[in-house]
């Protein structure tokens, strides 16, 4: 990855600057994609104040890219697909990023795996090069484009940055237990707030890609706050000087943060900004 420097900070670490990683569902939008005033604001103020505000989300790239344009971030960095990809957003480009990391790995065995134990769950591969490929004609607003459906089989061959596996008829405490009980090796899971599971290579979380951003651009880790709601988001919350999980967020996730916030549904994200500004 190519490293980059704080601007007009190239030899020493900057003591002011702020790295405040940002998840999105249930954190800057509620579980129905809204985002309120106060929550824009908030971002926008912090990322005016010449802060480094970085979107950190399960969403594939085409999903988050909306979120950036809302809260008014034109350059720095956004990570993706739980840490699977990272870009970097600069209005002179085509389109106003490049991804500059991508992690990827074969999902083989965790699908075939996976297969055997939840048959009727719907299954969707991201690929490297972007394209979604989905059992059962699997879409998803997370996924940012539409998905092509295609065999079970097709997924296994792919090269991955992201899997998704959906189960709308085992309730959440079975799925979990599913998933438990098979022992996927090879990879990193979190399973979400319902039937839902991501996939990525071994040893990648929000958390690891954030590290990479925050030792190139020279921040001290005492600057990093991080926000969160899901259990995508624990290696984050503690990897952050300071981690803040949402007032909705499951207990395991509340447990490994150093603070919690209000929910979601009373704009708990911008109070946590705000009190960076403060």
């Amino acid at each position: 990855m190519t490293e980059y420097s704080v601007s007009g900070n190239d030899d020493r670490r900057n003591k002011e600057q702020k790295l405040i990683a940002l998840d999105v569902d249930g954190t800057l939008v509620d579980h129905d994609g809204a985002m309120t005033d106060e929550v824009r604001e908030a971002a926008r103020a912090v990322v005016d104040a010449g802060h480094q505000v970085i979107i950190a989300t399960g969403r594939s790239l085409q999903a988050t890219l909306p979120v950036i344009e809302r809260i008014g971030l034109q350059t720095g960095f956004g990570v993706c697909c739980n840490g699977g990809v990272t870009v970097r957003l600069d209005p002179s480009l085509p389109g106003g990023f490049e991804v500059v990391h991508k992690e990827t790995f074969s999902p083989r065995d965790a699908l075939t795996a996976l297969r055997s134990t939840l048959p009727a769950a719907m299954y969707a591969v991201e690929a490297a090069d972007g394209e979604f490929l989905s059992t059962s004609s699997f879409q998803d607003a997370s996924f940012g484009i539409r998905a092509r459906s295609v065999d079970f089989e097709e997924l296994l061959d792919a090269r991955a940055v992201r899997v998704v596996v959906h189960s709308q008829e085992v309730p959440l405490a079975e799925f979990e237990a599913a998933v438990q009980g098979i022992g996927l090796h090879g990879v990193t899971y979190s399973v979400g707030w319902s039937a839902w599971l991501d996939i990525a290579a071994a040893g990648v979380t929000k958390a690891s890609a954030l590290e990479k951003l925050r030792a190139d651009l020279r921040l001290d880790a005492s600057s990093t706050v991080a926000v969160g709601d899901g259990f995508n988001d624990v290696e984050m919350l503690r990897w952050a000087h300071r981690g803040v999980a949402m007032g909705q967020a499951p207990q395991g996730v509340q447990d490994a943060a150093s603070e919690i916030t209000a929910s979601v549904y009373d704009d708990g994200a911008a109070r946590v900004l705000r009190s960076i500004l403060a």
